[in-house]
This record gives structure tokens, sequence and C-alpha cells, in this order.
């Protein structure tokens, strides 16, 4: 009796751990396993992963055909070098470009020192003595193209010769071979060059930001007079950088400008097609509702568009466009109302591929020996991602996931194995190796090690519902208490971020914010997420509502969520705070304002507070330009709305946020005190948009959770 009465107390110790916020941004006690930075090899039969040792890292060969690694390819502690950041691989799989000292410059671009290593006879040399940014292998592997100090270069592998392409590069001026600050952030275009596949021909952009206004940061970093950061930031109906692509041609070095008919306000992408006589470009009017698909002859310059798309609403930009070995591509576009795959010719036929009330999500290829396309889609409802193949020729479509949750794979070259993730909303990843059919190989990593740790604590599951309202019908999901008692009554703290396209409400497994709300459930609170119209996964209608007036109906949305919750008989309608970062910060300080009679709490971090602030491309995608539409710019700005405030608001910036300005903060700062409204504030010096860095997750979170703590 004795024996097994320990037993059961030791059984019910080990489930009773409560987390802390030392757990989780000081000790990092919930960091799960991955299997990541998998790079497929160019034969498609073998792939590449870097793992961590003692004294630095390696490179490791792994075969696709059965999981076991072959052979170490490189060694950093071999060459002296501390830690490498980045990696890629030529064509042939021969050599091998080495990123360390990586410096980040914004959100995505970053400069380093590389270095080029040749598998075949160990031998590793320089790339250049200055930190440069986007080298990239030619097709033929005997070139390397990159940018330093704004100007495109070329070197030559064999002999080391350096070409300078251009010339007149200088910061906050002219940037060649690369992106503008909005580019990067709203187009995710970093690297602006692009090698044709006869190495012969570089296509690259050229920005002139010259006209572009400046943006400012004081940098304090303890030193007795600050520094300045000064870089340019198109704000919403202002100027944008003047943007023109051009061909550089290797053999006769001479630069060739492509003019277009049409003087596009935007031009996003370029690629060239398997030919490489032929470049293509996306063109983009300022409203970003008209869009043009141009074909140009890279051999004079000539160009025509080949086919249109326009929108009521707006058109999203992304990188689906795939060319396949003949005159056919694949291009993705919700112009039906859901996003799916159309077949597209250079001769302007064009079939649509997949349809349906679902969203196609990721196109990840299309093997033309089999004519079959793999893709992920929403089929399995909007909070699902699912793995599926279609045979062009039968139009019979085959589930290749095996599980209802999140799956996300990563085809190798030829499309011939993938690797698949899998996780729900209460299951950590489990990383699966496929044949192309969907077999099995093998598990490479199903974190059972750190499931069993998860069982020592107290952890309630995510739990998913539609909450209908009379505007739409709503995904959410609730965390409840342990030991939950639904005769008692409890207060609600709702997560949101709530912008254009986005989901939080995802049967995926989420990390660091996960064991937060588990931390707050355990303190007697019960966690809940809405995705309000506005959202993504559920077709371009709900998704586009929004277009012109950005606030309106995603606080409707989260008002009537909170009223939903608020009706049930264990939710304490009087204590309903509200949290976002970014777009959700804009969301919850409208919630605390518009919703004041509502929600009795709110946290904005780095929030928007008035779209004027911030910058073109994403706000004038979703809100014309202020003078084109100055209404919806002011009815649906927390600034002008800080009258109605009732409950306990804090406001948390990061003063270094070059995406979300500080401005935002003071501007909302300054309403308040002029409304003579209490609140609290809290700022980071030298802190960008994320808020990190050595103790500042952990303060963060333990300023935020003392406020709900204090007053919820």
């Amino acid at each position: 009796m004795t024996v097994i009465l320990c037993f059961f107390n030791s059984l019910v110790f080990s489930q009773s751990k409560e987390i802390t916020l030392e757990d989780i941004w000081e000790n990092y006690n919930f960091y799960y396993k991955s299997y990541r930075g998998i790079n497929s090899m160019n034969d498609g039969e073998f792939y590449t992963q870097i793992k961590n040792t003692d004294d630095g890292q390696e490179i490791i060969k792994y075969s696709f055909k059965n999981g076991e690694r072959i052979v170490r390819l490189f060694k950093s502690s071999d060459f002296k070098i501390k830690r490498i950041n980045s990696y890629s691989l030529s064509t042939d799989d021969k050599l091998m470009l080495l990123a360390t000292e990586t410096e980040s410059i914004y959100r995505y671009s970053k400069k380093a020192i590389y270095y080029v290593f040749n598998i075949q006879n160990n031998k590793i040399k320089k790339l250049s003595d200055n930190k440069v940014r986007y080298p990239t292998f030619s097709p033929d592997g005997t070139k390397i193209a990159y940018v330093f100090e704004n100007n495109l270069y070329i070197k030559n592998i064999t002999n080391g010769k350096e070409t300078q392409v251009t010339f007149d590069g200088k910061k906050n001026h002219i940037i060649n071979g690369a992106s503008d600050w909005v580019y990067e952030e709203e187009f995710k275009l970093v690297r602006g060059f692009e090698w044709s596949s006869d190495s012969r021909t570089i296509a690259y952009f050229k920005f002139d930001e010259s006209h572009v206004k400046e943006f400012s940061m004081d940098l304090f970093n303890g030193n007795l007079y600050p520094s300045q950061q000064v870089f340019k930031y198109p704000k919403a109906g202002e100027d944008n950088s003047t943007v023109n692509v051009y061909l550089y041609d290797l053999n006769n070095k001479e630069k060739t400008l492509i003019y277009t008919e049409e003087d596009y306000e935007y031009i996003p992408r370029i690629k060239w097609a398997n030919d490489p006589n032929t470049l293509t470009m996306i063109g983009l009017n300022r409203n970003q509702n008209k869009l043009d698909f141009i074909v140009v002859n890279s051999k004079d310059g000539s160009n025509s568009v080949l086919f249109s798309e326009t929108d009521k609403y707006y058109i999203d930009i992304n990188d689906n466009l795939t060319f396949l070995p003949n005159d056919f591509f694949i291009w993705t576009s919700e112009k039906k109302g859901y996003n799916h795959i159309f077949l597209k010719g250079l001769d302007g036929s064009e079939e649509q591929i997949t349809s349906g009330s679902w969203e196609v999500t990721s196109f990840h290829g299309l093997d033309s020996d089999k004519m079959q396309i793999f893709f992920t889609s929403t089929e399995d409802g909007s909070i699902n991602r699912s793995l599926f193949v279609l045979d062009l020729e039968t139009n019979k479509r085959n589930k290749l996931s095996t599980q209802i949750g999140t799956n996300s794979a990563k085809f190798s070259n030829g499309l011939k194995y993938y690797v698949n993730t899998f996780s729900d909303a209460n299951t950590p990843p489990v990383y699966t190796l496929h044949k192309a059919d969907g077999s099995l190989i093998k598990t490479l990593e199903d974190n059972s090690d750190f499931k069993s740790k998860l069982e020592e604590y107290k952890i309630s599951e995510k739990e998913f519902l539609t909450i209908y309202t009379d505007n739409a019908d709503l995904n959410a999901w609730v965390i409840k208490p342990p030991n939950f008692d639904e005769d008692k009554k409890y207060p609600l703290f709702m997560f949101l971020y709530g912008g254009p396209g986005s989901q939080k409400v995802l049967n995926k497994y989420e990390g660091g914010n996960f064991y937060w709300y588990q931390m707050l459930a355990q303190k007697g609170y019960v966690i809940a997420c809405v995705d309000n119209r506005g959202t993504g996964g559920k077709g371009a209608e709900f998704k586009k509502i929004t277009y012109k007036q950005l606030g309106k109906y995603e606080t409707i949305d989260q008002i009537d969520a909170a009223k939903y919750f608020g009706n049930l008989k264990y939710i304490d309608q009087t204590r309903v705070g509200i949290q976002g970062w970014s777009y959700g910060g804009y969301m919850s300080s409208l919630a605390i304002t518009k919703g004041a009679d509502i929600f009795s709490l709110a946290v904005a971090v780095a929030p928007v507070t008035n779209w004027r602030y911030y910058d073109n491309i994403y706000t004038e995608r979703y809100m014309q330009t202020p003078q084109e539409n100055p209404k919806g710019y002011d009815e649906n700005s927390p600034i002008n709305h800080v009258d109605k405030l009732k409950g306990k608001y804090l406001l948390v910036h990061g003063t270094a946020d070059d995406n979300v300005h500080v401005q935002n903060t003071y501007e909302m700062t300054s309403a308040l005190v002029r409304a003579n409204k209490q609140f609290d504030l809290f700022v980071y010096p030298d802190k960008n948009h994320g808020i990190y860095g050595k103790n500042t997750r952990y303060h963060l979170y333990k300023k935020i959770t003392n406020f709900i703590l204090e007053n919820l």
C-alpha cells in the first residue's frame, strides 16, 4: 500500500509544476528540437544541414533515400571560423558560399564576411575583405555576383578577377542590386539581381531614393552623445524611390535600361524564364490593384505585357511564379475568389488547375515527367494546412499528409522526396522524411523527450471554436485554467493580431507565447484569440472587406467576440482584457477606446496609432493614400478615440523601431495627455520592433504580466 501511495503522489507532483516567466524567457525550458536548415543539393538525392559541435559547426551531407548521414562536408574549426550563419551551394554542388560575422541591416537584409569553399579539395578563399551582401553563384558556377556599398560586383572564381558593374551607389541616394527599406519590408524583396540561365546576363534593380523623405532615430547605446540613424522611409501619401531594371551583358560589359510603355509605381519582382533571352517583370500601380506581367527580350530590352490582372480591392505579391521546361509557367491568383493555381503559357494561354472554396497556401513544384503538381492548401479547413498532389492528366488529387493540423513540406530538387513538419495546437512538431508519393522513409525527430518534459507541467489543451456573429463566422481558440470549473467566474484575457491576410487561429504548435498563455491560465485566466474579418484562410472577400477602412470591421468583430465570451456563465464580463503587438497593438488600442464599455484592460506593444505614420506600400495597399481617403485614416485611428478610454491601458515601444516608429506611441501619448487620460507607458531604449536582446524579452513579459495581474 505504501509503494502504491508513493507512486500516486509522485505522479500527481510530476504533473503539477507551474510555469514561470523564468522558465520561458530566462531559462528557456520550452525549446523543442527542430530539424530545420535542410538544403537540398542540386542533384536532388542528398541534402545538407548545419550541426553544432563543441568547437564550432559542421555541414553534414545526408541521403534523401534513407535519411542517413553520408559525409561531413565542412568543419568550421578547421579554418578557425567561429560561426557559420548561412551557406549556399553552386549548381554542380562542388563549391560552397559560407557567411560569417553576419550583421543585420533591417529586418531581412544582412551583410557578412563570405568564404568560397571547394568541397573537392578542401580549400577555402575569402570572397572579399569587406562585408558584402547577397553573393550568388552564377548557374555555371564560375562567378559570384554581390553588392557592396550599394554597387553591384561580379567576381570570377577561377582567376579572382573582380568587375564593378555600377559606380553610382550611395547611401540614401542610389541602390544597385538591392532594395530600399520599404520594398524589403513590404514586398520581401532583398536581393535585387538575378542571373540568366546561361550566366551571360544579370538583371538588376536600381533604386533612386533621392526624393524619398528621411526618418531619423537617436541611438544612445550608453554614449555621452547619441548617434543618429537616418534612412529613407516613405510614409503614406509620400514619394517613393524611382525604380528601374537594367540588363548587364557580361560579354560586352554593356548595360541596357528596360523601358516599359507604362511608368509603373512599383516593380516588385523580376524573374528569368528558362530561356536565357527571356526575363519577366511584374509592374504594379500605386494603389496596387492593377498588375501587369511583362515579358522582356534580354537581347535588346524590348518588352510587352503578356497579361494583366485587376482587383476592386488590391493584389498581393507572392513568389509562386514557377517556370516549366517548356514555354509554360505556374501562376497563383485569387481572382476567382480564392487563391488557386493556374497554368499559363508565354503565348497567352491559361488553364485553371485547382478550384474550390479553399486556398492554395504554398506551391511546391511540378514534376513535368509525371505531370504532377504538389501544393499545400486549406482544404481540410481554414485553420489547417494539408499537402496534396494533383495528377494533371487524370485530374485526380491525393492527400499526402496523414494528420489534421499544420503540415509544412520542403521538397528536394526534382521533387523526388520531401521533409514534412507536422504539428497541431497541442502537439509539438514531428519531422518526417517521405518519398514523393507520401510513403514514410524515416522519422527524423519526434520530440518525444520534449513531450515527456511537458507532462511535468499543468498544461491545458487549446480548444477551437467558431463564434457566430451577425456579421461573420469567426475562428477562435480558448485555453482554460487547469482544473477548470464552469460554475466559477474567470477573467478573460484576449490576444490578437488581426492584420490583413494574417492568421493567429491556426491548428499549429506555437512555442514561446503558448507557455505564457499557459502560465496565465494557471493563475486563473481564460485565454482566447479570435481572427476577425480581414484575416486570411477564408477567401478574398473575407480578407479584403476591410479595404479603405482598416480597423473598423476588425474592432466590431473583437467587441462581438468579447460579448460572446462575456455571456458564457464562467466568464466575468467585468474583467475582460486584450493585448496585441504591432497591428495587434493598433487593434488593442482601438478595443480599449471604441470598446471601452467591454474591455477593462489593454496592452499595446509597438502599435500603429495613425496610418499616416506608417509606410506607403503597406498602408496604401489597404487604404489608398491619405489624400484619396482621409476619412478612412481618421475614423479608425486610436488617436482620435482617446476620449473614450475608461480602462487600464499599457503602451510599450522600442525607440529604435525602424518599422513602426516610436512616433506612433509618442503621438498617442500626447493625445491621451490632451484628453486628461491616465495610462501606463514603458519605453525600451535602442530596441527595435521585436524588443529583444539580453534580458529585454524577460523584462517585457514581466512588465506585461504584472500589469495584467494587478489590473484584471
